[in-house]
Protein backbone atom coordinates (compact mmCIF):
# COMPACT_ATOMS: atom_id res chain seq x y z
CA UNK A 1 0.00 0.00 0.00
CA UNK A 2 1.18 3.33 -1.24
CA UNK A 3 1.72 6.50 1.32
CA UNK A 4 -0.52 8.51 -1.38
CA UNK A 5 -2.39 5.63 -2.96
CA UNK A 6 -5.96 7.69 -3.10
CA UNK A 7 -4.73 11.16 -3.97
CA UNK A 8 -4.79 13.05 -6.98
CA UNK A 9 -3.60 16.35 -7.90
CA UNK A 10 -1.92 19.15 -10.35
CA UNK A 11 1.54 19.23 -10.80
CA UNK A 12 3.01 23.03 -12.62
CA UNK A 13 6.70 23.31 -13.99
CA UNK A 14 7.83 20.07 -15.38
CA UNK A 15 10.09 21.23 -17.93
CA UNK A 16 12.41 18.18 -18.67
CA UNK A 17 13.28 15.31 -16.83
CA UNK A 18 16.01 17.19 -14.57
CA UNK A 19 13.13 19.99 -13.11
CA UNK A 20 12.53 19.82 -9.57
CA UNK A 21 8.87 19.17 -10.58
CA UNK A 22 10.16 16.04 -12.25
CA UNK A 23 11.70 14.66 -8.92
CA UNK A 24 8.51 15.80 -7.10
CA UNK A 25 6.01 13.93 -9.80
CA UNK A 26 8.39 10.54 -9.77
CA UNK A 27 8.66 10.51 -5.88
CA UNK A 28 4.47 11.23 -5.33
CA UNK A 29 3.52 8.74 -8.40
CA UNK A 30 6.29 5.62 -6.82
CA UNK A 31 4.01 6.49 -3.46
CA UNK A 32 0.73 5.91 -5.43
CA UNK A 33 -0.73 9.18 -6.28
CA UNK A 34 -2.17 10.42 -10.01
CA UNK A 35 -0.99 13.43 -11.04
CA UNK A 36 -1.87 15.79 -13.63
CA UNK A 37 0.20 18.02 -15.72
CA UNK A 38 0.79 21.46 -17.49
CA UNK A 39 3.32 22.51 -19.58
CA UNK A 40 4.65 26.15 -21.01
CA UNK A 41 2.67 27.07 -24.35
CA UNK A 42 4.16 26.00 -27.47
CA UNK A 43 5.01 23.02 -29.44
CA UNK A 44 8.63 22.84 -28.36
CA UNK A 45 7.64 22.74 -24.53
CA UNK A 46 4.57 20.56 -25.05
CA UNK A 47 7.13 17.89 -26.70
CA UNK A 48 9.61 18.57 -23.94
CA UNK A 49 7.00 18.01 -20.97
CA UNK A 50 5.06 14.91 -22.65
CA UNK A 51 8.92 12.77 -23.09
CA UNK A 52 9.51 13.99 -19.16
CA UNK A 53 6.05 12.66 -17.94
CA UNK A 54 6.26 9.43 -20.49
CA UNK A 55 9.54 8.44 -18.69
CA UNK A 56 7.34 8.45 -14.92
CA UNK A 57 5.42 5.81 -16.80
CA UNK A 58 2.66 7.67 -16.76
CA UNK A 59 -0.52 6.90 -19.63
CA UNK A 60 -3.05 8.71 -21.10
CA UNK A 61 -1.60 11.93 -18.71
CA UNK A 62 -3.21 14.75 -18.21
CA UNK A 63 -1.13 17.37 -19.93
CA UNK A 64 -1.96 20.96 -21.19
CA UNK A 65 -1.10 24.25 -21.54
CA UNK A 66 -0.17 26.79 -19.37
CA UNK A 67 0.89 30.41 -19.34
CA UNK A 68 0.71 31.65 -15.43
CA UNK A 69 0.83 34.93 -16.26
CA UNK A 70 -2.97 34.91 -17.43
CA UNK A 71 -5.44 34.63 -14.86
CA UNK A 72 -7.87 32.85 -17.31
CA UNK A 73 -5.56 30.37 -18.41
CA UNK A 74 -5.04 29.48 -14.67
CA UNK A 75 -9.10 29.16 -14.51
CA UNK A 76 -9.49 27.03 -18.03
CA UNK A 77 -6.80 24.68 -16.57
CA UNK A 78 -8.83 24.21 -13.00
CA UNK A 79 -11.95 23.29 -15.45
CA UNK A 80 -10.28 20.71 -17.46
CA UNK A 81 -8.60 19.40 -14.34
CA UNK A 82 -12.13 19.34 -12.52
CA UNK A 83 -13.79 17.75 -15.84
CA UNK A 84 -11.24 14.72 -15.73
CA UNK A 85 -10.54 14.17 -11.76
CA UNK A 86 -13.54 14.20 -9.09
CA UNK A 87 -10.61 15.40 -6.23
CA UNK A 88 -8.00 17.70 -6.12
CA UNK A 89 -5.45 16.52 -3.13
CA UNK A 90 -2.39 18.19 -3.80
CA UNK A 91 -1.07 21.01 -5.98
CA UNK A 92 2.63 21.51 -7.02
CA UNK A 93 4.25 24.74 -8.03
CA UNK A 94 7.40 24.35 -9.18
CA UNK A 95 7.51 27.40 -11.56
CA UNK A 96 9.94 30.50 -11.31
CA UNK A 97 11.11 32.89 -14.12
CA UNK A 98 13.74 36.30 -14.13
CA UNK A 99 15.01 37.48 -17.57
CA UNK A 100 18.37 36.16 -17.37
CA UNK A 101 20.36 39.28 -18.46
CA UNK A 102 19.83 40.37 -14.87
CA UNK A 103 20.72 37.65 -13.28
CA UNK A 104 24.73 38.76 -13.78
CA UNK A 105 26.71 39.33 -10.41
CA UNK A 106 27.03 43.04 -9.66
CA UNK A 107 24.03 44.12 -11.94
CA UNK A 108 21.03 43.84 -9.52
CA UNK A 109 21.09 47.40 -8.95
CA UNK A 110 20.39 48.12 -12.40
CA UNK A 111 17.04 45.96 -12.88
CA UNK A 112 14.82 47.70 -14.51
CA UNK A 113 11.33 47.80 -12.99
CA UNK A 114 9.19 45.63 -15.70
CA UNK A 115 11.93 42.55 -14.95
CA UNK A 116 11.12 43.24 -11.56
CA UNK A 117 7.66 43.17 -11.59
CA UNK A 118 7.96 40.11 -14.38
CA UNK A 119 10.00 38.23 -12.09
CA UNK A 120 7.70 38.49 -9.16
CA UNK A 121 4.44 37.71 -11.21
CA UNK A 122 5.98 34.51 -12.33
CA UNK A 123 7.80 33.26 -9.49
CA UNK A 124 5.67 34.92 -7.09
CA UNK A 125 2.00 35.74 -7.71
CA UNK A 126 1.41 33.13 -9.87
CA UNK A 127 1.00 30.80 -6.43
CA UNK A 128 -1.59 32.88 -5.01
CA UNK A 129 -3.46 32.63 -8.27
CA UNK A 130 -3.39 28.70 -8.63
CA UNK A 131 -4.18 28.56 -5.04
CA UNK A 132 -7.30 30.56 -5.40
CA UNK A 133 -8.68 28.82 -8.80
CA UNK A 134 -7.17 25.62 -6.64
CA UNK A 135 -9.01 26.06 -3.45
CA UNK A 136 -12.59 25.39 -4.91
CA UNK A 137 -11.86 21.77 -5.79
CA UNK A 138 -9.69 21.14 -2.78
CA UNK A 139 -12.42 22.20 -0.17
CA UNK A 140 -14.94 20.07 -2.20
CA UNK A 141 -11.95 17.26 -1.66
CA UNK A 142 -11.99 17.91 2.51
CA UNK A 143 -8.62 20.18 2.27
CA UNK A 144 -5.19 19.37 0.25
CA UNK A 145 -1.77 20.38 0.34
CA UNK A 146 0.07 23.20 -2.02
CA UNK A 147 3.53 23.35 -2.31
CA UNK A 148 5.75 26.15 -3.59
CA UNK A 149 9.67 25.91 -4.85
CA UNK A 150 12.31 28.11 -2.93
CA UNK A 151 15.78 28.67 -2.64
CA UNK A 152 18.05 30.28 0.47
CA UNK A 153 19.01 32.63 -2.36
CA UNK A 154 15.33 34.31 -0.81
CA UNK A 155 17.17 34.75 2.62
CA UNK A 156 20.48 35.88 2.10
CA UNK A 157 22.47 37.27 -0.97
CA UNK A 158 23.46 34.65 -3.32
CA UNK A 159 25.80 36.58 -5.85
CA UNK A 160 24.39 36.50 -9.58
CA UNK A 161 20.75 35.43 -8.29
CA UNK A 162 19.23 39.17 -7.80
CA UNK A 163 15.88 39.80 -8.53
CA UNK A 164 15.12 35.74 -8.52
CA UNK A 165 15.69 36.12 -4.85
CA UNK A 166 13.64 39.41 -4.11
CA UNK A 167 10.57 37.06 -6.29
CA UNK A 168 11.73 33.64 -4.24
CA UNK A 169 11.41 36.01 -0.72
CA UNK A 170 7.71 37.12 -1.74
CA UNK A 171 6.97 33.40 -2.95
CA UNK A 172 7.85 32.68 0.92
CA UNK A 173 5.63 35.51 2.57
CA UNK A 174 2.75 34.44 0.14
CA UNK A 175 2.83 31.11 0.99
CA UNK A 176 2.77 32.32 5.04
CA UNK A 177 -0.37 34.54 4.24
CA UNK A 178 -2.27 31.85 1.89
CA UNK A 179 -1.89 28.96 5.13
CA UNK A 180 -3.03 31.52 7.53
CA UNK A 181 -6.66 32.16 5.17
CA UNK A 182 -6.90 28.36 3.80
CA UNK A 183 -6.11 26.66 6.93
CA UNK A 184 -9.98 26.32 7.60
CA UNK A 185 -10.51 24.80 4.84
CA UNK A 186 -8.20 22.31 5.48
CA UNK A 187 -5.75 23.36 2.86
CA UNK A 188 -2.16 23.54 4.01
CA UNK A 189 0.47 25.49 2.50
CA UNK A 190 4.17 25.04 2.31
CA UNK A 191 7.58 25.49 0.44
CA UNK A 192 10.45 23.21 -0.04
CA UNK A 193 13.89 25.36 -0.07
CA UNK A 194 15.88 23.24 -2.55
CA UNK A 195 19.44 23.20 -2.51
CA UNK A 196 21.07 23.89 -5.93
CA UNK A 197 20.28 21.72 -8.84
CA UNK A 198 21.67 22.37 -12.38
CA UNK A 199 18.12 23.08 -14.28
CA UNK A 200 17.49 24.85 -17.22
CA UNK A 201 16.33 27.79 -15.43
CA UNK A 202 19.59 27.36 -12.13
CA UNK A 203 21.79 27.47 -15.38
CA UNK A 204 20.84 31.03 -16.09
CA UNK A 205 22.27 32.17 -12.53
CA UNK A 206 25.72 33.82 -12.91
CA UNK A 207 28.16 32.05 -10.79
CA UNK A 208 26.18 28.76 -10.88
CA UNK A 209 29.50 26.80 -11.08
CA UNK A 210 30.70 28.18 -8.04
CA UNK A 211 27.50 27.40 -5.64
CA UNK A 212 27.56 24.22 -6.53
CA UNK A 213 31.54 23.86 -6.44
CA UNK A 214 30.99 25.31 -2.67
CA UNK A 215 28.51 23.01 -1.44
CA UNK A 216 30.56 19.93 -1.99
CA UNK A 217 33.10 21.16 0.31
CA UNK A 218 30.81 23.18 2.55
CA UNK A 219 27.65 22.03 3.02
CA UNK A 220 27.64 19.67 6.33
CA UNK A 221 26.29 16.43 3.65
CA UNK A 222 29.79 17.55 1.38
CA UNK A 223 27.35 17.31 -1.72
CA UNK A 224 25.09 19.18 -3.54
CA UNK A 225 21.22 18.03 -3.16
CA UNK A 226 19.48 15.65 -5.50
CA UNK A 227 16.01 15.99 -7.21
CA UNK A 228 15.12 12.74 -5.48
CA UNK A 229 16.19 14.54 -1.64
CA UNK A 230 13.27 16.88 -2.71
CA UNK A 231 11.09 14.93 -4.39
CA UNK A 232 10.93 12.29 -1.38
CA UNK A 233 10.21 15.71 0.94
CA UNK A 234 7.87 16.56 -1.00
CA UNK A 235 6.18 13.00 -0.91
CA UNK A 236 5.88 13.77 2.91
CA UNK A 237 4.24 17.09 3.04
CA UNK A 238 1.93 15.98 0.31
CA UNK A 239 1.05 12.74 3.14
CA UNK A 240 -1.24 12.65 5.38
CA UNK A 241 2.09 12.06 7.43
CA UNK A 242 2.37 15.87 7.37
CA UNK A 243 -1.15 16.76 8.26
CA UNK A 244 -0.22 19.21 11.03
CA UNK A 245 2.62 21.14 8.85
CA UNK A 246 1.60 24.14 7.12
CA UNK A 247 2.99 28.05 6.51
CA UNK A 248 6.60 25.97 6.53
CA UNK A 249 10.14 26.87 4.11
CA UNK A 250 11.24 23.27 4.76
CA UNK A 251 15.04 23.10 4.10
CA UNK A 252 16.56 20.26 1.55
CA UNK A 253 19.93 21.62 0.59
CA UNK A 254 22.02 18.92 2.58
CA UNK A 255 22.47 21.52 5.29
CA UNK A 256 24.08 24.58 3.32
CA UNK A 257 21.67 27.14 5.17
CA UNK A 258 23.37 26.61 8.42
CA UNK A 259 26.56 26.94 7.42
CA UNK A 260 27.43 30.97 7.91
CA UNK A 261 31.02 31.04 6.04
Amino acid sequence: MGLLDGKTGLVVGIANDRSYAYFIAQALIENGATCAFTHLPGDKNQRRTAKAVEKLGVTDPMLVPLDAGSDEEIDAVMTQYAERYDRMDFLIHSIAFADRTWLAKGNFHETPRQAYLDAIDISAYTLLGLARAAKPIMERSGGGSILGMSYYGAEKVVPGYNVMGVAKSCLESTMRYLAAELGEFGIRVNTISGGYLRTLASSAVGGADEISKHNDVRAPLRRNVEGEDVGKTAAYLVSDLSSGVTGENIYVDCGVNTIGV
